[in-house]
């Protein structure tokens, strides 16, 4: 192989033409990369690893459960290729529908945020899994700490802080964790306690609650801390509020979000 056409197939490697490959024109074009899909290497379809990602974070199935369910579709896979698949493709998923929301939620106001912790057992240890929910139920900020002392809570609002910018109220419980953390913050004059007002972080705990029992709980932090966030950002997508708009409105957000989703690594 001569000097000149390795030089060629490098170049073609790294995403540029043929023509830009001679070492005049290199300085003008520079270096251009194609955009390699995230299923390049899978002996399957976008569609099908989206319907199994889909299917396992969404709803509360187990592996074989969504095994079944696809072999009666004709798809004949392993659970175990499920168990690959989302932990493999989950987290993409989910930070690019993170990313897309959060950007459009900046261009709107936070006027109320829900914090609540609940407990997850993992190998007989009680954890701490706290969530963050705006006055609408979207899902901001899940994190998972072995301790709800001020550190943790302190580490919780600062993520939220961070990544959605200020709020007008938060509303939480009465640990007192919540008012160290925001007196170092300098926003205690923003907390707001009631004995039924933080019902909407409290109602959003039911669909992770009914995700874990399918699940038969977690064994690792980490294995918690990615399927907490995975699962609400699968959660915030699909949800449309159906007990407060009409069928036909609904019908109309369930096939927006349902586009949008199909664009996925598509």
């Amino acid at each position: 192989m001569t000097w000149r056409l390795y030089e060629l197939r490098r170049h073609k490697r790294a995403g540029c033409d043929a023509l830009m490959c001679s070492p005049e024109l290199r300085p003008v074009f520079g270096r251009v990369r194609r955009k390699v899909p995230l299923v390049r290497y899978f002996n399957s379809s976008p569609e099908v690893i989206r319907l199994v990602v889909m299917m396992y974070v969404r709803y509360p199935l187990s592996l074989r459960n969504v095994e079944d369910l696809l072999f009666e579709r004709g798809i004949d896979i392993c659970h175990e290729t499920v168990r690959f698949w989302w932990n493999r493709f989950g987290p993409m998923f989910a930070a690019d529908i993170r990313r897309q929301r959060v950007s459009r939620m900046r261009g709107f106001k936070h006027w109320n945020w829900h914090l609540d912790e609940m407990y997850v057992k993992i190998g007989g240890e009680m954890h701490y899994l706290w969530r963050a929910v705006d006055q609408e139920g979207e899902i901001l900020e899940s994190y998972v700490t072995k301790t709800r002392d001020k550190k943790a809570a302190l580490t919780f609002i600062k993520k939220a802080l961070k990544r959605h910018g200020c709020v007008k109220t938060i509303t939480t419980d009465g640990l007192r964790s919540y008012g160290a953390a925001m007196d170092e913050l300098g926003n205690r004059e923003k907390r707001e306690i009631g004995r039924w007002a933080n019902n909407r972080v409290e109602n959003s705990h039911l669909p992770f609650r009914r995700r874990e029992r399918a699940m038969l709980r977690f064994r690792q932090m980490k294995s918690l801390q990615k399927f907490a966030s995975v699962h609400a950002s699968f959660h915030n997508h699909f949800a449309s509020d159906r007990h407060l708009v009409d069928r036909q409105t609904y019908k109309l957000q369930r096939s927006a979000a349902l586009a949008q989703w199909q664009s996925l690594a598509a």
